[in-house]
């Protein structure tokens, strides 16, 4: 169980500049063979996020810690996507590197799972990784989602892995 104690904010505009300071750093897409977006590209990115909080009730939080609420450390949670050739709910979090190896993605996973599975009713929860990506792979088993499929999503490069965990998963491990 994790304890990591954090407040998710749903994402609005006024997290622009809190969201281009972390998407928009290379250490956090080390492992993305793409490198970080463009400004102008996260830009749209958090449009549609907000779109998708003002159309379900529902998405991806800006996040910080409780003994520092105005902070922004980091994004996360699930929202209707594509992952692969599928589209679900995808998990996701991106964080700050001040904020890594505390607990913090651990969290938001948590947090993720129980939108999707207890106040949203969905069947499954999805997650795209890059194979190299330990840290995130490890977060992402610690909640109990196992890999299960790939997506050449990349070219030339190995295929990204999709990790899953289903509702009756979820309610199991919850026991």
């Amino acid at each position: 169980m994790n304890t990591t104690p954090i407040i998710l904010h749903p994402v609005t505009k006024d997290h622009l500049e809190a969201g281009l300071e972390i998407h928009c750093n290379p250490e956090t897409h080390r492992f993305n063979p793409f490198g970080p977006p463009t400004p102008k590209r996260f830009e749209q990115a958090l449009h549609d996020w907000i779109s998708h909080w003002e159309n379900y009730g529902f998405g991806y939080w800006a996040v910080s810690l409780i003994q520092a609420p105005k902070q922004i450390i980091g994004f996360g949670g699930v929202m209707d996507t594509m992952v692969g050739t599928q589209v679900g709910l995808n998990l996701y979090f991106r964080l700050s590197p001040t904020a890594w190896g505390i607990g913090v993605g651990t969290a938001i996973a948590e947090a993720g799972l129980d939108q999707a599975f207890v106040q949203q009713h969905r069947d499954a929860v999805l997650g795209l990784v890059r194979p190299k990506n330990l840290p995130s792979r490890k977060t992402l088993e610690k909640v109990g989602m196992l890999a299960f499929d790939t997506c050449k999503d990349v070219p030339d490069q190995e295929p990204s892995l999709i990790y899953r965990i289903t509702a009756l998963e979820y309610a199991n491990r919850k026991k």
